[in-house]
Parts: C-alpha cells; structure tokens; sequence
C-alpha cells in the first residue's frame, strides 16, 4: 500500500472541511476542526503503520537476486530481432531426423592420448570431420589426404591430423588410411548418409562438430579444423595473426581482418586454447537455441556483432580469400593460394566433381616452368557442376 502523501498527513484545508461537512455555508470552530483533523490522522496512521510492517517483513524475508548465467543475461543486453526460421529439408529416405537434446560431457579420455600423440610441439593438431558418405574409396577423404602429400611444405602436417568419424563406417575406413582417428558415435543418430545442406541431419552433424571442437579446447590444444571438402596447397601458418585468437576463413572477404562485415565459413578455422575462445564456443553452441534452423556458420555471422563477445575479450580475426579461398570467392593468385574449399556447392556428387578440377588445375600448375608460374596467368577452371547454391 502507498504510503500517504502530505496533504492527506497535514491539516485540512477551509475548502475540504466544508466539502466533508455537506457544503454547509457556516465554517465550523477551529476546537472542532483540530478535533476532526486529528481523528482523521490517527485513522491514516492506524492503517499505514500494518502496512509497513508487512512490507519490512516480506523485503527481509525475500530470497537473494536470482544469479542470471552468462548466456541469458547476454540475451537480456543484446536482442536483436531473430531471423526468419529455415524449415529443414527431409532426408533423401524421407525421415526427419529431430536435433537431439544436449549429451552430457563427456570426458573422453581416449581423445586426450590421441591429441597428445597427433599434436606439434605448441600443443596444435589438425581436425576434420568424416561420415561414410565421404568415406568410400576415391571420395572426398582421399582427394583431402592427397592434397597434403601433393602440396608444398604439406606433407609433413599430415602427422599432425586427427580424422573425427561421426559413424562405425567412416571410423573404419579411417583406420585403413589414417592412423590418428576418433570414433564420435551419437547414440540414436545415424550420420552415416549423406547430409544435404540444411536438413535436420546436416544441421545436428554440424552443431554436433561444434561442441567437440569446444571439448578439445578444454583439454589444452589449439587447432585447425579443416572441412573434408577442402584442397591444401601450402602451410596455411605464414598467413594467421599472433594476435588472433579466432581466425576463419570467409564466403566474402571485405580485404581488412577485423572487419566483421566478412562473411565467415565454418569450414576452415584456427583457434587458440584460452578462457576467451573456450568461452565463445560455449556462447556459439548455446546460440542455436535461439536461431533454429540455421546452422554454425549462419550464427557465426549473427553473434559476432553481440556485446559478449567484446565482453570476454576475444579478438576475431578473417582470413583472406587470397591465400584461403573457395568456390564462393576464389584465390587469384596460386602463387600464394593455401587452401581451396568446394563451399557455396550441394550435394557431394558435385563437390567431387569440382575437387577434381581443382587437384588437376593444381597438377598442372606445379608442372609449369618457375618463369610461368611468376607470370601469373594460371585461373581456376571451376565452379562448374557446383553453382554457388550453399554448402
């Protein structure tokens, strides 16, 4: 109840005595009228006074201020409008596989040996990602391996890759090809088909790879995470900053590395192991919630104008399409080209087809004589089964 004001505590007026007294045209004496006004502040105080009794009672009572998490009050500070949903695609066999709640951490003790044993001398290992689909035979792991072994100053890095396999099938063969591989099973989730760009299953494998790649951060290693559907030319370590703790390769590069008007791709990524980067993949994987039916990369490029990001002190740097490009933007120059990705392209028919225009257009450049090369006239002769659709 409001506590009552001034006017109603002080003594009353001429006006409001003769408007409580019926209008009457004669004033009453001023004996009367202290005694009425004294009546009316003893009323006034006799219900004000359980009043804040009851109030004093209940504030001390209370419980302590419920401790907002660190992804809720983000939210609570920084809310832009949601995007429109994206309505997942079915399976090519008609069933929808449903994003399965959180799993538990796991610690995955077997994973730490296998780091240790994968990793260089600063505690970094390369990662990427494997199901069946991409595991037969003269598939997309094979042209991946190969470019390691046909690239320049490659071929030693390949000792340094930890192949992720999302199903028995793909782990098995890994192990025929690769002798650092790690079993990532999802119980009740069957990654072994071919994943079509942002259907249910596309996008479980993918935040399913982001929360793994959150857990090797946690144990002490840096990384650089590869898509499968990427040629490696050279050493892509000449080309990251000191100074960035997240570096990614981008669809579009805006030509400065801290301009966050680039438009990241997930595909390729060089992290550094500290609180700032632990806590962002954190931030990044809880942020599906909000943007259903859209996949990492997609909310990559939503989050990275949030306030909490500047908050934890992450320093986010893009990496230029000259040396890391890809099918949406190609690198113009193969005299410093690194990596070339098969993205903006759906279905894997049609990422192999371009992967292997793109290992011969390679061949044929390291066949050039040095004087050639220098010239620089060599291009790419792809996209052409993939259109820059997505992927």
């Amino acid at each position: 109840m409001a506590r009552p004001s001034r006017q109603t505590l002080g003594l009353p007026s001429a006006t409001s005595l003769r408007r409580l007294h019926g209008h009457s045209q004669l004033a009453p004496s001023p004996v009367s009228a202290f005694r009425k006004s004294g009546a009316v502040l003893l009323l006034a105080a006799a219900v004000a006074l359980p009043c804040v009794v009851l109030y004093r009672a209940v504030v001390s009572n209370a419980p302590p201020p419920v401790q907002i998490d660190w992804d809720r009050r983000l939210w609570r500070e920084w809310d832009p409008p949601s995007p429109p949903v994206l309505v997942p695609e079915p399976e090519e066999d008609g069933v929808l596989n449903p994003i399965s709640a959180d799993d538990p951490d796991c610690d995955y003790p077997q994973l730490g040996q296998l780091l240790q044993e994968a990793s260089m001398d600063n505690k970094t290992v390369i990662l990427t990602t494997l199901n069946a689909a991409w595991a037969t035979p003269g598939s997309v792991i094979d042209l991946f391996i190969d470019s390691f072994r046909r690239g320049i100053g490659t071929s030693s890095l390949v000792k340094h890759l930890v192949i992720i396999s999302f199903d028995g099938k793909a782990y098995k063969r890994c192990a025929e090809i690769h002798p650092y591989c790690f079993a990532l099973v999802t119980d009740n989730v069957d990654f072994s088909q071919e994943k079509r760009f942002l259907t249910a299953g596309y996008l479980e494998m993918m935040w399913r790879r982001l929360d793994f790649l959150r857990l090797v951060l946690e144990k002490g290693y840096n990384f650089i995470f590869s898509d499968a559907d990427i040629i490696w030319f050279r050493s892509p370590f000449p080309h990251f900053y000191p100074d960035g703790d997240f570096q990614i390769a981008c669809d579009h590069y805006v030509g400065n590395a801290t301009d966050l008007r680039n438009i990241a791709n997930g595909g390729f990524n060089y992290v550094k192991s500290n609180n700032q980067s632990t806590e962002f993949y954190k931030f990044w994987y809880s942020s599906r919630l909000r943007y259903p039916g859209y996949h990492d990369q997609d909310v990559f490029n939503f989050i990275k104008h949030a306030p909490y990001v500047t908050d934890i002190g992450l320093t986010i740097k893009f990496l230029s399409t000259t040396y890391f490009g890809g099918i949406c933007e190609p690198s113009g120059d193969f005299n410093e080209v690194c990596t070339m990705h098969a993205n903006c392209c759906v279905g894997l028919q049609s990422k192999l087809h371009d992967l292997r225009i793109i290992m011969e257009d390679w061949r044929d450049y390291m066949s050039m004589p040095p004087s050639l090369k220098e010239f620089g006239a060599f291009s790419w002769r792809v996209p052409q089964n993939c259109r820059k659709t997505g992927g």
